[in-house]
């Protein structure tokens, strides 16, 4: 099993944790709402976890511009 962490925003892959066995308690995911949890955390069938994240360069676009909060993509 890996998880892999992407950004929401653009896509990018922020990183992956291979060959790993945690619980979704050490991942943090228990505290995410169910909607939160719904667009966030996907599980894949072969078992792999894909977490909705946000990259450095989009966290930065959306300090810089906090009009950006209100799309669902910084970068199409």
């Amino acid at each position: 099993m890996a998880i892999h962490y992407q950004c929401r925003h653009c896509g990018t892959n922020v990183g992956t944790l291979s060959n790993v066995s945690v619980h979704s308690d050490q991942l943090g995911i228990h505290m995410l709402t169910d909607e939160e949890r719904l667009h966030m955390v996907h599980y894949q069938d072969n078992g792999d976890i894909q977490v909705k994240t946000i990259c450095e360069d989009c966290q930065e676009s959306l300090e810089r511009n906090p009009d950006y909060h209100e799309l669902d993509h910084i970068i199409q």
